[in-house]
């Protein structure tokens, strides 16, 4: 896949970053596209202008979900360098993602390269306020016009670019999230691993309905029990206790999130006791009684850190912090966006940087 050469069209256009973009609002001028199909495998890649698709209405992916997509970023440092964040281990989970959803895999030094050079050509539309960045969607689908339960035999892989602000309209303000136990989102050994769209379809109706009750978002539990902590619908979730800092362990139906294990790191580095053990909500809520509940906060690549600052779970509702950002949130979330920045050096090898070598 190393040697697949692609082709490069580019459109002139004036950028225009709007004030405060909100989030996956407004799109850059190109985009990545390469199809496969058995007999080729991948074939037919380029970078060119953003457009429409056009698809027949038997398309698979559209009844059948055949689906898989990611979610990173790219950002500007502080001495006007762009840099991607962690993009081979967004690639890698986007594999896993194919694998279980029978897509083929794509070559992830390729992936990582064509990117590199997709956000070189559409460079001005990466923001220069620390508050905003350029989100990267790259998705594959299965596309043959077929109607029939089983995997298609071609596929189309796409890179979009989207400038972004603030996931949470709260910004690092404290969220509010209920605990959901009228409905699952995943099982284990299900798709809840796998970053598809089934997942977020599966979790909207329940999100629409804690929004309308005020809380910003969802907490799954397990969906066998429905006693161990899973995830927020769209953040992995840490509970910190008086001496301990817990995540819930990857039993398949968590998705492995790459701000997740970059928090791992972070807390094995800095000497916090932490594990990636089963936690229930009662024993969460059991340690906020015992004023043994620290805090709480959810990691991804959206909002980076996300405080928890009000918890509800059947008819209790818990205050954590008095609504403040907990300490080890604050530094982690300073720690990661610094080292995102270019504000301190990146000891982990977390940043690739993209270099402006376009060709046309």
């Amino acid at each position: 896949m190393q040697n697949v050469s692609y082709k490069i069209k580019k459109r002139e256009s004036k950028v225009v970053i709007p004030k405060n973009p909100g989030f996956g609002q407004h799109f850059t001028d190109h985009v990545f596209e390469m199809d496969y199909n058995e007999k080729e495998g991948w074939h037919n890649c380029s970078i060119k202008p953003l457009d429409t698709l056009s698809f027949h209405p038997a398309t698979m992916f559209i009844h059948y979900g055949q689906s898989a997509f990611e979610g990173m970023k790219a950002f500007r440092t502080v001495s006007n360098e762009i840099v991607l964040f962690r993009p081979d281990r967004h690639f890698n989970r986007l594999n896993a993602s194919s694998r279980r959803l029978c897509m083929p895999q794509i070559d992830v030094n390729f992936a990582v390269e064509v990117l590199k050079e997709l956000v070189a050509i559409d460079k001005d539309w990466v923001p220069y306020s620390e508050e905003e960045s350029l989100y990267i969607r790259p998705f594959i689908f299965g596309i043959d016009p077929v109607l029939g339960v089983k995997p298609s035999a071609t596929y189309k892989f796409i890179i979009l670019l989207s400038p972004v602000g603030a996931y949470y309209p709260e910004g690092f303000k404290p969220v509010k999230i209920l605990v959901q136990d009228e409905y699952v989102r995943a099982i284990r050994k299900g798709l809840g691993e796998c970053k598809t769209p089934a997942n977020y379809a599966a979790s909207l109706l329940a999100t629409e309905a804690a929004k309308k009750l005020g809380y910003t978002q969802v907490l799954w539990l397990d969906a066998v029990e429905l006693k161990y902590i899973e995830e927020v619908g769209t953040m992995n979730i840490f509970v910190t206790l008086k001496d301990e800092v817990v995540t819930p362990k990857l039993t398949g139906g968590i998705l492995r999130g790459i701000t997740r294990a970059s928090v791992l790191e972070l807390l094995k580095e800095w000497g916090i006791n932490h594990s990636e053990r089963l936690i229930s909500i009662d024993e969460a809520f059991e340690a906020h009684d015992k004023n043994a509940l620290k805090g709480i906060f959810g990691t991804g690549t959206a909002a980076v850190i996300s405080s928890v600052g009000i918890l509800k779970y059947k008819n209790k509702e818990i205050r954590i912090n008095d609504m403040q950002p907990g300490e080890l949130d604050v530094r982690l979330f300073n720690e990661i966006t610094s080292i995102q920045r270019g504000k301190i050096p990146d000891r982990h090898g977390w940043l690739v940087p993209v270099e402006a070598k376009v060709t046309v």
